[in-house]
């Protein structure tokens, strides 16, 4: 039986419907747990309880004050800001600043004042530097990612990732309710300044690079499947290719050559791209603009003039607010500088090959290192140039000699406008590279070797030095630009666990196993994330391999050894993986070990990674966990009223198009775990391939609870299915908890922020459109909007589990999950309380999380954390408790109270012990010592 024909008759078959919506989520890739954690050991170092990492990205960590003297760095991974002296011309430590969970930015405001962007925390505390305390908090929209003053009269502005906008701030009135400037671009992240304050510029992370994917997987012709989306155009007679699906990428043949061993390969969608003169062209040039914009493209599921704009950088009228656009610079926008001479704005970033099909033909090749010269007068017209212009593509791999010269992952850019010079450090690289203003490198090729992970940079020209900051290992390198040499490293404390720091470089180094020396596996997998787009990474010269997984859907039809030949599929998150293998979205590699031979045949390595080196890689991937969820409550509850802007109605009930109804995510948890939405076959609810809490399959087969044994690397075996929805039959079921980092396309309108949306391949381009599916017996726009409303809610645990043995809600796995409470504070500048802080204190006293506070009394530097044993706030002076009431009715201006929310098991360390030696900071300090150095003890 063919596989569009599996899917036409599901209806007909019990289990089916639940299964065929294995392919709405964005991984493949489950995750060991957290939030109720998987009990299966991991190999390698332990991280503990004390530390979670959300791997999340810096974006301007270090600045210099106006007039040079003190130099500040943001230590994301201890919820603070550190402060340097440079009145000895070298950083020395000062003294830290607790501002909030992960913070990423920070920014002077004059010499005394400095603002630190909390990501996880969602806020911007206020520092006064001369009294080391933070004097305000401001709460954001989701993700804040930099900070900026312009404009007359001058106004903060704060980028806000997630949300998709840009708050505005009035400093002399901090009480009064920010302006919200809207960002039609996925992720607006680093912001700079025009010269004369007039404009501000924001840098869009996720912006695209004008690819997108065709559907083509579903049958053609009489007797194939209707109104499925989307439909298959790719294997239309009237396309370029005249309907031959997977066509060749070599003239007649395919490069490599076609295996004469392999079966006919399965139909598949194909990704296109827009060249410079608009023209939609596939990887060996045929023109399908008629299919994705023009009179055809309702062919492919889209309106007639689509259009997938590609905005890069943002510009904002400080006066007026309204916002134009920079397009297509590159994919991934990093960071962004201004010339204080010329007004020029440079951008750094990366940009990928992706429509190039099949992995041994883009082996090493497959991304380029760029910066962007922008002139705003004319924004049209930028200037891109290749920071590595020593490779020239040709191999997938040059000299190791050769290799030291390139820059990978570029996460920070600076110019000298005085000294006609730019500066970007590659954190991937650990080095910097010195360009001229056209982009040019000058002098020695060779960059400035730097501490691991370089990602902020800032300029002292006054004193020729250049600070970077090295994410990696907690320390800033001193460069003299006059030797072009780092002339002094200064650490400063970091608790990062080993677990963490040994298997990081395996993401992130582009030196170690690539062949160029330009890419990493952290090149699409962006921060342990994805990068937004699909790659077609199969291979017409590789081998069958035999299914051996946990195929739930066996009594309806086996699953199929997997082809090489497996059409685009979007980048994984890499968030919350180990413990739930198998991996890929056909779950064809047993475990992370699998990759090894990745480094090689995708990076052009010279070999794969010792086994010892990938065990590490493991332990620390097993350490990513999931953020809080933006659209939970505060107490973790899931919205019964969401307003969700930027979805659409598919059409089925209605006109295609309209803004979805608001949503009742209760109601929709409640579809998805009780209706029988294909159509009243009992077994058919969503819930029973995908799990809860985490939308996985089971770890065990249909009908017999008993988990399956483990593999020899201690592998899990969650649950595939053989109904896809596309032609690749064997699929695993993935997660849902990130669905919400993927919404931006949406082909019922025609302007559109992304270019991939859901399924395997992102050929379904909205929540509302996979929900709205035939298969699926909704009955209005309401049931859809209350299902994409808990879609959107996912992550963040607290849901219903299943049950040992029950075929129907059976339980599945655990996951790595953070209560949406986390990271969320409140500042108290006089006695009182505030309803979201009564709603921190009830759950902390039910041990969903921890409350801490940090306040300065009577010039000292104070922590407390909250025990729910008790109910009293511990002191840093050990022995000292005092009650949540009279601590609060501490709170006076100069005295403030921040209040924070962190993960359970954080408390003790991020409220009274710094460096968990079992002595309080206070007493540590009173005494003379280090609360920062577990060594030095009373």
């Amino acid at each position: 039986m063919s596989n569009d024909r599996v899917r036409s008759r599901t209806r007909l078959l019990p289990l089916a419907l639940a299964c065929v919506t294995a392919t709405l989520g964005t991984t493949a890739c489950g995750g060991k747990g957290g939030g109720g954690s998987d009990p299966d050991p991991v190999p390698g170092p332990t991280v503990p309880l004390s530390f979670v990492n959300y791997e999340t990205p810096p974006v301007s960590p270090i600045a210099l004050s106006p007039d040079g003297l003190t130099l500040l760095v943001t230590n994301t991974a201890d919820a603070r800001v550190e402060i340097f002296s440079l009145a000895s011309g070298t950083p020395v430590w000062t003294d830290s600043v607790f501002t909030g969970i992960d913070p990423v930015s920070v920014r002077f405001r004059g010499n005394g004042e400095a603002w630190v962007v909390n990501h996880v925390s969602d806020s911007v505390s206020i520092v006064d530097l001369s009294t080391r305390r933070v004097r305000a908090t401001l709460s954001t929209e989701d993700e804040p990612c930099d900070v900026v003053f312009a404009g007359s009269p001058l106004r903060a502005f704060v980028s806000c990732s997630q949300a998709n906008s840009v708050q505005v701030f009035d400093p002399a009135n901090l009480a009064a309710a920010p302006q919200s400037v809207a960002i039609d671009a996925e992720d607006p992240r680093a912001l700079a300044v025009s010269p004369d304050g007039l404009h501000v510029y924001a840098a869009v992370f996720e912006s695209g690079n004008a690819t997108t994917v065709l559907g083509g997987g579903i049958a053609v012709g009489p007797g194939a499947p209707v109104n499925f989306f989307p439909p298959n155009v790719v294997s239309l007679a009237t396309t370029p290719h005249a309907g031959t699906n997977p066509f060749p990428n070599a003239g007649a043949f395919f490069s490599p050559l076609l295996s004469a061993l392999l079966p006919p390969p399965p139909r598949v969608s194909l990704i296109v791209r827009r060249d410079a003169a608009a023209a939609w062209r596939d990887d060996v040039g045929a023109d399908w603009s008629a299919f994705v914009s023009g009179a055809n493209a309702p062919a492919s599921g889209r309106p007639v003039g689509w259009d997938l704009p590609d905005r890069d950088v943002a510009t904002i009228d400080t006066a007026t607010l309204a916002v134009t656009y920079v397009p297509r610079l590159m994919n991934l926008c990093m960071d962004l500088t201004v010339d204080a001479s010329t007004g020029r704005v440079y951008v750094v970033g990366t940009d990928a090959t992706n429509e190039k099909r099949f992995e041994p033909t883009i082996a090493g090749r497959f991304l380029r290192v760029l910066l962007a010269n922008v002139d705003p007068t004319a924004p049209a017209s930028p200037s891109i140039v290749d920071l590595n212009p020593h490779l020239t593509y040709a191999t997938a791999s040059i000299a190791a000699v050769s290799r030291v010269q390139s820059v990978g992952d570029p996460r920070a850019v600076v110019v000298d406008s005085a000294g006609g010079r730019i500066y970007v450090a590659g954190m991937g690289s650990n080095n910097l590279v010195v360009l001229d203003l056209a982009g040019a490198r000058t002098g020695s090729t060779t960059p400035i070797p730097l501490g691991q992970g370089p990602a902020g940079l800032v300029l002292d020209a006054p004193r020729g030095r250049i600070y970077a900051w090295n994410r990696f290992e907690g320390t800033v390198s001193v460069v003299d630009t006059a030797t072009r040499a780092e002339v002094a490293r200064v650490p400063f404390f970091d608790p990062t666990p080993p677990a963490i720091r040994g298997g990081r470089p395996t993401l992130y180094d582009t030196h170690a196993h690539s062949g160029l020396g330009q890419i990493s596996c952290g090149s699409c997998h962006v921060d342990a994330r994805i990068d937004r787009l699909g790659w077609d990474l199969g291979d017409p010269a590789g081998a069958m391999k035999t299914f051996n997984q946990n195929c739930l859907t066996a009594l309806i039809r086996p699953c199929e050894d997997y082809h090489p030949m497996k059409g685009p599929m979007t980048t994984q998150t890499l968030q919350d993986i180990i413990g739930h293998e198998p991996f890929h979205w056909r779950g064809d590699r047993d475990g992370i070990e699998e990759f090894a031979g990745a480094f090689v045949t995708l990076q052009g390595g010279d070999g794969p990674p010792i086994d010892a080196e990938m065990q590490s890689f493991k332990a620390f991937l097993s350490t990513i966990t999931m953020p809080p969820n933006p659209f939970r409550g505060a107490d973790n509850t899931l919205p019964t009223a969401l307003s969700m802007p930027g979805h659409f109605t598919s059409g089925r009930f209605g006109p295609a198009g309209q803004a979805l109804p608001v949503g009742n995510a209760v109601r929709g948890l409640t579809l998805y775990r009780t209706a029988n939405l294909d159509g009243g076959i009992v077994g058919g609810q969503c819930v029973t391939c995908h799990t809860l809490p985490t939308g996985m399959g089971t770890d065990h087969a249909l009908f017999n609870p008993t988990p399956l044994a483990l593999g020899p690397r201690g592998e899990h075996h969650l649950a595939t299915v053989s109904i896809d929805g596309g032609t690749n039959v064997s699929m695993k079921v993935p997660h849902l908890r990130n669905l919400y980092e993927k919404v931006g396309c949406d082909l019922t309108q025609t302007s559109n922020r992304a270019g991939f949306g859901f399924l395997h391949d992102g050929s379904v381009d909205s929540l509302a459109r996979f929900v709205s599916e035939p298969l699926f017996t909704v009955t209005s726009d309401q049931d859809v909007a209350d299902l994409v409303a808990f879609m959107l809610a996912f992550a963040g645990g607290d849901l219903p589990t299943g049950i040992a043995g029950n075929p129907i809600e059976p339980l599945g796995p655990t996951g790595r999950d953070s209560h949406a409470a986390v990271g969320k504070q409140v500042t108290l500048a006089a006695p009182g309380t505030t309803p979201l802080l009564t709603t921190l204190e009830t759950q902390a006293l039910a041990g969903r999380i921890e409350l801490i506070v940090k306040a300065r009394l009577s010039g000292e530097a104070r922590g407390w954390v909250l025990d729910r044993t008790s109910g009293l706030m511990l002191s840093d002076r050990d022995g000292q408790s005092i009650t949540r009431a009279a601590l609060r009715a501490l709170a006076a201006a100069g005295s403030e109270q921040v209040w924070t929310a962190v993960p359970l098991g954080l408390g003790v360390r991020l409220g009274r012990d710094r460096d968990e030696d079992g002595f309080g900071d206070r007493t540590e300090r009173d005494a003379g010592h280090d609360p920062a150095d577990q060594l030095d003890t009373p």
